[in-house]
C-alpha cells in the first residue's frame, strides 16, 4: 500500500473531498496530520510543500502532489496511478 499524508485543518471541505476520492479508487489514508491549531505543523507544511498555505497538501510514497483540485487533476491525466503504485 502506498504512503499517504495529508496536512488537513478540522473545518476543511476540500479535505474531506481528498479523503473520499482517494477512498473511492481503494486507498486509505496513512497518517492524517491536523494543523488547525498548531501553527509548527502549519510551517512544517509550508516548507514540505514549497510554500504551499492551503490545505490540504497531498504526499503520496513522498512525492508532493499539490491540493485536492491538483490531485484530482493528476487522476484525471493518468498520473496519479503511477505515484500510488510506487508504495
Amino acid at each position: 500500500m502506498p504512503e499517504i499524508i495529508l496536512y488537513t485543518k478540522d473545518y476543511c471541505p476540500y479535505c474531506t473531498k481528498i479523503k473520499e476520492y482517494l477512498k473511492r479508487k481503494g486507498y486509505e489514508v496513512t497518517k492524517e496530520i491536523d494543523i488547525t491549531n498548531d501553527t509548527n505543523l502549519q510551517m512544517e507544511m509550508v516548507t514540505k510543500s514549497g510554500g504551499k498555505r492551503t490545505v490540504p497538501q497531498v504526499f503520496i510514497n513522498g512525492v508532493h502532489t499539490g491540493g485536492c483540485d491538483d490531485t484530482i487533476a493528476l487522476d484525471k491525466e493518468g498520473k496519479l496511478d503511477e505515484i500510488l503504485k510506487r508504495g
